[in-house]
């Protein structure tokens, strides 16, 4: 076909700023092409430099994670996530995203796209998804509007997850004031590919077809990176036709359609359509193969007539992939997106010269180098200046000793069991198929972290999402490595080796100094934690701009890990099991009651320090716990988390409705022994025969004996009965089902 090279109309300096770009970045994007960009083409560059794809102002820092490991296959960036090696053939692919934004507009459309497009960064690579995760926060739950985000959220998350047919197995959910405007959704999949099996997201060959598969192209979803891009308002609701809608059933075609085509070897690459649509996935395909495409965009299948070039290159309408073929097999990968019933269409080819030219009925609307769009390539990148948040000096204040101990600590412990951060999430996940699909997950018993089954192997993974963002608020530093930690210590928990995590790093404005100033030294900590604990980074999300007018979320750096338990028999529980088991604590108890629930939510304080860390006590018990659990010498495990020793001892108790006899230290403060979260610290329960075997194999590892298991359901401390634990437990079950009623 003949096609002319005339191109739209100019674009303005104006233009470019309304659409999120700086005037130098609009100066050099005219460098860049030696003309003034047409709108066309000042709309991409808005979308691709915005900061959700090109981390302009993060990646500085995002380089110096630690990024590489034994276990490692695909480096951090290289590819849509991060992949793996668990053995015996096969690869475990996995990573966690952000839609904050759009969650916080329409929150059941919101959520349940960010699942659908995790689940696509997933199965784009060749793997197939077995296991989704989340982590949530939201405002007070005593807000009504706190409840109608919670429940479009939830119902989002349930909704895709459910009929796309991956099982969702694990996440968290935090309460906190600052999220109450800009409430956090963060996703993740996790899913198994063999060896040799990987489809990268790369373009070569010139004249190999470019087809666009899936879903037809619509108008929802247009600009959804720029809106991501900025802080959230009372206006923010105009925006609602950035938000993106999602069908699950025909994500659930089109992965078995794209796996099928991988069996196939006719694949050059594979890119899911995320934010930015096809002007993403065809730029980061021919930048990553050094070759340029041309794209007919009036092929392209669409649901609106007469879309807009713009419109066409910019909708982030969900379902849909870029695949480039190998020249020849056009025809049986036509026939077998045909059969899966899914839009099969060639849009354009591949070329020699690293050009993207995009053509509506013949006619040039756009014309970039592809390499100038990317993360890595021509896109700006920025250090921000940053200083030390005021609010420090609150914090510093903090005295312990100005905290009466409380006379009633049963009254105390009663509070805290139904408080939303720390009561049972029943209410949330019972909505939440966790067996759906292949049936991958080993059991329901609970578990610190999840457990699935890797199918065709004797292996299971261990998957976990962890952030404390109030320890972070209080130490940037110390609060990143205790996420990282945290996680690590789940994974252990449940009988796993920590292999590597993937992070979704919600912050701010990244223009506020203090704002910057928490990015950067929790980067930090969460880097040195990675380099101890020999868990290096896959990938992830950085999602700035969470804030309003009330001002910015906590930092939330939410780690999202994988371990690797070579059989599904290694799987250690959290529960109590039998009457006399003798309960140890392993670690440190301190007089410590920092940023925990007691203080933040019973008490009132709502500036105090993180709690107590310390990376080399973290290594040690975690190699610690490891050992004992390969040796089986614990019947249980159950890392010391929100609400302290107490909320740990009781949540033991829940499954089996086993008390417990314990004596506290009456060398502390009774309050920090009981509700204090210094880290580093888990409960276990010993077999009465084994405990002599157990004291021997913890070497340098500080313990004490604290208890006994008792099968009579009652809570005995220090020789006071406290109740029986089904009451604790009907409190702990029922406390967010009656906020929401």
């Amino acid at each position: 076909m003949e096609v002319t090279t005339h191109t739209p109309q100019e674009a303005t300096l104006e233009q470019a700023v309304k659409l999120g770009l700086r005037e130098e970045e609009f100066e050099k994007i005219k460098e860049i092409l030696g003309r003034t960009p047409n709108f066309n083409e000042i709309a991409m560059y808005s979308v691709m430099w915005s900061e959700h794809c090109s981390y302009k102002n993060s990646i500085t820092w995002l380089k110096t994670l630690p990024r590489d490991g034994e276990r490692l296959l695909v480096k951090a960036g290289e590819e849509n996530a991060g992949l793996v090696d668990i053995g015996d053939g096969w690869g475990c692919v996995f990573k966690i995203e952000s839609h904050n934004h759009p969650s916080a507009i329409e929150p059941f459309q919101g959520a349940a796209t960010g699942v659908g497009g995790i689940h696509r960064d997933i199965f784009t690579m060749g793997a197939r998804p077995i296991a989704a995760l989340n982590s949530l926060r939201f405002g007070k739950l005593d807000n009504p509007k706190t409840k109608w985000l919670l429940k479009g959220v939830v119902k989002g998350i349930g909704h895709y997850g459910n009929c796309f047919g991956v099982p969702t197995v694990g996440g968290e959910i935090y309460f906190e004031s600052c999220y109450q405007t800009n409430p956090l959704v963060n996703a993740m999949s996790v899913g198994v590919i063999q060896a040799g099996k990987m489809v990268s997201a790369t373009s070569h060959g010139e004249g190999n077809p470019v087809f666009i598969v899936g879903a037809a192209t619509g108008k929802d979803g247009i600009g959804g990176a720029s809106f991501a891009s900025a802080d959230i308002s009372e206006d923010s609701v105009n925006d609602l036709p950035a938000v993106q809608v999602g069908d699950p059933f025909e994500e659930k075609k089109l992965l078995e359609a794209c796996l099928e085509a991988v069996e196939t070897d006719a694949l050059i690459g594979m890119q899911d359509m995320g934010a930015a649509g096809i002007t993403c996935s065809t730029s980061e395909m021919s930048a990553k193969g050094e070759h340029g495409m041309i794209i007919h965009l009036d092929k392209v299948p669409t649901r609106q007539s007469n879309m807009k070039p713009w419109e066409m290159l910019l909708s982030e309408s969900q379902e849909r992939m870029l695949i480039v073929v190998k020249k020849g097999r056009e025809a049986e990968i036509e026939k077998l997106f045909e059969k899966w019933d899914i839009h099969c269409v060639q849009i354009g080819e591949v070329t020699k010269e690293p050009l993207l030219k995009y053509y509506m009925h013949g006619e040039l609307m756009a014309e970039v180098p592809a390499e100038s769009l990317v993360l890595g390539g021509g896109a700006p990148v920025y250090t921000r200046d940053y200083s030390e948040p005021k609010y420090f000096e609150e914090i510093k204040k903090f005295d312990i000793s100005s905290v009466p101990v409380p006379a009633d600590m049963a009254a105390i412990a009663w509070e805290l069991v139904k408080l939303p951060n720390i009561a049972s999430k029943r209410w949330v996940y019972e909505q939440y198929d966790s067996m759906v699909g292949t049936g991958n997950t080993h059991t329901n018993e609970p578990s610190d972290a999840a457990v699935v089954r890797v199918h065709g192997t004797r292996k299971a993974l261990a998957c976990t999402t962890d952030c404390n963002s109030r320890y972070v608020f209080a130490d940037p530093y110390k609060g990143g490595m205790i996420a990282v930690s945290e996680a690590a210590r789940n994974i252990v928990c449940s009988g796993g080796v920590p292999v590597a995590i993937t992070n979704c790093l919600n912050f701010g404005n990244p223009y506020n100094p203090e704002v910057y100033f928490q990015f950067v030294h929790a980067i930090k900590g969460m880097g040195d934690a990675c380099r101890k604990l020999g868990t290096p980074v896959t990938g992830g999300n950085v999602s700035f701009y969470n804030q309003s007018e009330d001002g910015p979320v906590y930092p939330t750096p939410t780690i999202g890990m994988v371990g690797v338990l070579e059989s599904v028999e290694e799987k250690m529980t959290m529960f109590f099991k039998n009457e006399g088991d003798v309960i140890y604590l392993l670690g440190t108890q301190r007089e410590d009651i920092g940023s925990s629930e007691y203080l933040h939510h019973v008490l009132g304080v709502k500036m105090s320090p993180a709690p107590h860390f310390d990376l080399e006590e973290e290594y040690l018990l975690q190699e610690t716990v490891i050992k004992l659990c390969k040796e089986k010498l614990i019947n249980s495990a159950h890392d010391l988390a929100e609400g302290g020793l107490f909320i740990t001892l009781i949540e033991s108790g829940m499954q089996r409705n086993m008390g417990f006899e314990i004596n506290t230290d009456a060398q502390m403060r009774k309050d920090a022994w009981l509700f204090g979260e210094a880290q580093s610290r888990v409960i276990v329960s010993v077999s009465s025969s084994k405990a002599s075997d157990f004291e021997a194999a913890l070497g340098t590892q500080v313990f004490s004996k604290i208890g006994t298991v008792k099968a009579d359901g009652h809570v005995r401390i220090d020789g006071g009965d406290w109740g029986h634990i089904r009451d604790w437990k009907n409190a702990y079950d029922e406390a967010i089902e009656k906020l929401l009623a």
